[in-house]
């Protein structure tokens, strides 16, 4: 039985109570209304008719006195309702009868006094005996309406503590039990037994929270709540963080993403990034990595500085690309899974280089003075007209001068390494022949050469196109290439300096014999401050001289590079474009 068929029989219970004891009580009512109705209508109105009759009695043989008489003994006639009234009645008829014909002495009116007293009496016993019958019936109706009344009393106030928690304990057991679901107790259940609809909720209830529990034990849940706590980290992280899938479709992306990027997050969300590219100059850059080979100016995980407006401050951030491979269940190989693309933001550390690059510039101007003071002062103490040196002093002399020539170029590279580092080199582009190059930097180290005797092979094919670019920044490239060949080779050995043209530009190739770099050596030795060991396993150097080169050629458009093809020894190479006329 269903919980409305349980409501409606509960309701029409209560209306079954309360017919009961407005019948009962309806029914005692009608029988003392009739019992009153008897008294007055049998005998109440039979007293009326006596005593009128009694008053007219003395003023007989009076007409009027007669026919009122007359009159109320037919009523009474018609109103003869107990025992012996009948009789009483037809003496009365009778003697009036006969004192109508002449027996009008006062025997007669006696004898019909008397018979109206008998008629008085009859009708008084009646009232007497039916005022009891009356006063029963009222005891009776207060007895069962009091046994009644009290059963149905008890019995509704029984209904009314019993249903209302019938209905209750339910629900109260639904809401303690949905707390606990709440706090993750998915072990509670409901002990409902009914067939009703709170049975039914229930055992809804308890499925529910099995399938819960069920749920929480699963790896689903672990997984889901792996990537919510994932999610989260994402978002409270400092950088910026943009995550696309295999197809280039936005997964993920934080705040600071979306700041940057000035869209919000549920714009971003789902959507192709080439469409948000096409409106979005900072997406289009930061997805040139992850785009097909023919579209992509940048290799897959190669870090790159961009510079970003977030809000009105000029800030720079660190680009890295990470691919994300995997491997399914059942495979042996990695396939492409997405990309995580993270802006880290060197605002700070960006300002530190360039505080730094200003007191590298700064102390490196500064000390060019001194150190140019003091070559004066070394040659003019070599000068024979000042007086002449011993043999110890002259190796004083020339160890002081030694000192301060490798002062002046370490200070130089510094110079020129700061004027890298702030992004202000300044280039006199201008066509050159290749063999002025060669030309300058052999003869400015051709000396040195000769002091170790270390032959400088030149090989400059003839007709090579002018190339288009700064003669005092190629020459300086050139001559550090060969000053690193000369400081490495043996001596007695031999350094091969060649050009020759390529589809690109023309080439510029210095080739020594001496202990070359390591392999574990070769993709770093383009960084800066990077001074790869010697022979003896010293390094030598300031490390810039390389960096610098490198920043120099790229300043004109050029290539630089070492070539990992020799062994025995190191050749280093730049192209520079040739001059368009």
């Amino acid at each position: 039985m269903n919980l409305q068929s349980k409501i409606f029989l509960a309701l029409a219970f209560m209306f079954a109570i309360i017919l009961l004891m407005g019948g009962l009580g309806g029914y005692y009512l009608n029988q003392l209304a009739n019992d009153s109705q008897a008294i007055l209508q049998d005998n109440y109105v039979s007293f009326e008719y006596s005593s009128r009759m009694q008053r007219a009695l003395p003023r007989l043989p009076e007409p009027d006195a007669v026919a009122d008489f007359e009159r109320n003994l037919k009523k009474q006639e018609g109103n003869i309702t107990e025992v012996g009234e009948a009789e009483a009645t037809a003496t009365l008829r009778r003697e009036f009868d006969q004192f109508r014909k002449g027996a009008t002495d006062s025997a007669a009116k006696q004898r019909m006094l008397q018979t109206l007293f008998q008629l008085d009496d009859i009708n008084g016993q009646a009232m007497v005996r039916k005022n009891d019958v009356a006063k029963q019936t009222a005891d009776d109706a207060l007895v069962w309406l009091a046994v009644v009344g009290t059963v149905c009393f008890l019995i509704v106030l029984s209904f009314t503590i019993n249903f209302p928690a019938y209905i209750a304990r339910p629900l109260r057991e639904l809401t303690q039990g949905i707390k606990q679901v709440t706090n993750r107790n998915f072990e509670e259940r409901l002990h409902v037994q009914s067939s009703d609809e709170f049975g039914e909720l229930a055992r809804s209830f308890n499925r529910m929270a099995e399938k819960l529990y069920e749920y929480e034990h699963s790896n689903l849940a672990r997984i889901l709540f792996e990537k919510k706590r994932i999610d989260t980290l994402i978002q409270i992280m400092s950088d910026g963080i943009v995550g696309l899938d295999q197809n280039r479709y936005i997964l993920f992306v934080n705040q600071v993403a979306s700041r940057l990027l000035g869209l919000d997050e549920s714009e971003l969300l789902g959507k192709y990034a080439p469409d948000i590219a096409a409106g979005n100059d900072l997406m289009r850059t930061l997805i040139q990595e992850v785009m097909p080979a023919p579209q992509r100016t940048q290799d897959v995980g190669e870090a790159s500085l961009l510079k970003i407006y977030d809000g009105d401050k000029e800030s720079y951030f660190s680009r890295q690309t990470q691919p994300v491979d995997i491997i399914r269940t059942g495979d042996t190989q990695a396939v492409r899974a997405g990309y995580v693309i993270v802006l880290k933001n060197v605002t700070s550390f960006k300002e530190l280089d360039l505080a730094k690059t200003n007191f590298i510039a700064t102390v490196s101007h500064e000390l060019k003075t001194p150190i140019s003071s003091i070559k004066m002062s070394l040659k003019l103490l070599d000068d024979q007209r000042i007086g002449a040196l011993n043999e110890e002093q002259k190796e004083l002399l020339t160890n002081v001068r030694d000192d301060a020539n490798r002062l002046l170029a370490i200070t130089g590279e510094l110079l020129n390494m700061a004027q890298v580092e702030s992004g202000q080199i300044q280039l006199n582009l201008q066509p050159v022949a290749p063999p002025d190059i060669i030309s300058y930097a052999v003869n400015a180290l051709r000396v040195s050469a000769a002091e170790r005797k270390i032959e400088l092979h030149i090989d400059v094919p003839a007709m090579l196109p002018p190339v288009r670019t700064d003669p005092d920044k190629a020459s300086w490239v050139l001559v550090n290439f060969l000053s690193n060949a000369i400081r490495h080779s043996p001596d007695e050995s031999r350094i091969d300096v060649s050009a020759r043209i390529l589809n690109e530009g023309v080439e510029f190739r210095v080739r020594d014999h001496g202990a070359g770099i390591r392999p574990e050596h070769r993709d770093r030795v383009f960084d800066r401050y990077f001074k790869a060991p010697g022979s003896n396993g010293q390094a030598s150097g300031t490390g810039l001289g390389l960096a610098i080169s490198s920043e120099f050629i790229q300043s004109m458009n050029g290539q630089i590079g070492l070539d990992t093809g020799v062994t025995d020894g190191a050749a280093f190479w730049f192209v520079l474009p040739e001059e368009v006329s």
